[in-house]
């Protein structure tokens, strides 16, 4: 289980019933993005002909800036993930992290996805001895990052939801 059941209304929009500003939504896909786009290497290594995974990216930002509708960063974000599919390690975690930070547009609880996916990929593209140290790292490069206005939104969100589906985020 990656949503439960009953949505979190802090990560509904306003318009939509919850408690979400579209500013914060904004934010949460930017985020998302930066945290794809820090491991986007490890896809590109693999397939740099294939341009699905940083296109979503880009329209994750896209969408934040009012420049695509939320339907186009959501089917971006399907493309990056089938991008995905028969890769394996660092390379398919990058890929399905792109597609999260692409999805955030439709779903803001996705912006989780895209930071274990990343966490996954960092863990993944390391030496096993060093894997779970190389997640720590990424961990805490993506916290560092987080914009102040959803930092407790997310860091709440990484507690709630780590145990139940990632087990990624303990930096």
């Amino acid at each position: 289980m990656i949503l439960p059941k009953i949505r979190d209304p802090r990560f509904i929009t306003i318009r939509r019933g919850g408690t979400l500003t579209d500013p914060d939504h904004h934010l949460l896909a930017l985020w998302a993005a930066a945290c794809a786009e820090h491991v986007l290497p490890c896809f590109e290594a693999a397939r740099p002909d294939d341009p699905r995974p940083r296109e979503a990216i880009e329209h994750a930002r896209a969408w934040a800036s009012g420049d695509v509708r939320m339907m186009q960063a959501r089917a971006a974000g399907g493309h990056a993930m089938g991008a995905a599919r028969d890769l394996r390690g660092a390379a398919r975690h990058a890929a399905y992290a792109a597609g999260q930070a692409a999805v955030v547009a439709h779903v803001a609880a996705h912006e989780l996805g895209a930071a274990a996916y990343a966490i996954k990929a960092a863990r993944a593209a390391a030496p096993e001895a060093e894997s779970v140290a190389a997640g720590r790292r990424e961990c805490r490069w993506q916290r560092d990052r987080l914009p102040e206005a959803i930092r407790d939104l997310v860091l709440d969100d990484q507690r709630l939801r780590n145990d139940i589906c990632w087990s990624v985020f303990t930096c």
